[in-house]
């Protein structure tokens, strides 16, 4: 249960993102989001001012609260809750805890997008994996088999930063599971994660794509960079 402060702090965001509403642009929001979603109709630029002052370190909610809030702001219908949110968590990085995968397991499977989804493998899940190297056998092969897409596109995506330290075994194994898919997301994530590693290893992509049968978009996309 949030505390009476933590509540205010929630309120008082969503009168900001009232007060800025754009009914027009939030058509257009929805629409580009395939109807799924609500949206106030704020620009990023705007949200992000918005956001500035809630963010701040000397406004920021307290550590122990964290999960509570962003359940509460997940469960939300608005999209920019779920910016927000995710946001607010990058905030805590430094602070991951090893219970923290249970909460971005959830955000990978409720109001599931790419536009969300994106962020969270790779930049807290990510983080996690590096602070909690333990944990990446069990998780990793839980999602593979979970017939969830966004959870299979996360093994692929947490790795997209990791340039050197990019643990080849593991994509090799990620991208070899998934082969033969017709998910977009899927096909799409395999060849964005070998685009990337090609800045850093681009001999091992092409030696990679050269002897896998990758789906199209796949190789296009991991070739683009090399061509």
């Amino acid at each position: 249960m949030l505390s009476k402060e933590t509540s205010e702090y929630i309120s008082t965001l969503t009168e900001e993102f009232i007060q800025n509403a754009d009914p027009l642009l939030a058509q257009k929001q929805e629409a580009y989001l395939r109807n799924q979603f609500k949206c106030f109709g704020i620009t990023t630029q705007q949200r992000r001012t918005i956001q500035k002052p809630f963010l701040h370190k000397t406004t920021l909610p307290s550590r122990k609260e964290l999960h509570d809030i962003v359940y509460t702001l997940w469960n939300k219908k608005e999209r920019e809750y779920h910016y927000f949110a995710q946001e607010l968590l990058l905030k805590y990085l430094k602070t991951t805890g090893k219970e923290d995968i249970i909460l971005y397991e959830h955000m990978i499977t409720h109001n599931s997008w790419w536009d969300t989804v994106d962020l969270i493998a790779n930049k807290l899940v990510g983080n996690y994996f590096i602070l909690f190297p333990s944990e990446k056998e069990e998780h990793i092969d839980k999602w593979l088999c979970s017939n969830n897409i966004w959870l299979q596109r996360t093994t692929l995506l947490f790795q997209l930063k990791y340039k050197e330290k990019l643990d080849k075994t593991i994509l090799t194994a990620c991208i070899h599971h998934l082969l033969g898919s017709n998910e977009f997301f899927i096909n799409k994530a395999i060849g964005w994660v070998l685009r990337e590693y090609s800045r850093t290893n681009p001999t091992w992509v092409e030696t990679f794509v050269s002897t896998t049968k990758l789906n199209a978009l796949s190789q296009r996309e991991a070739l683009r960079l090399l061509d």
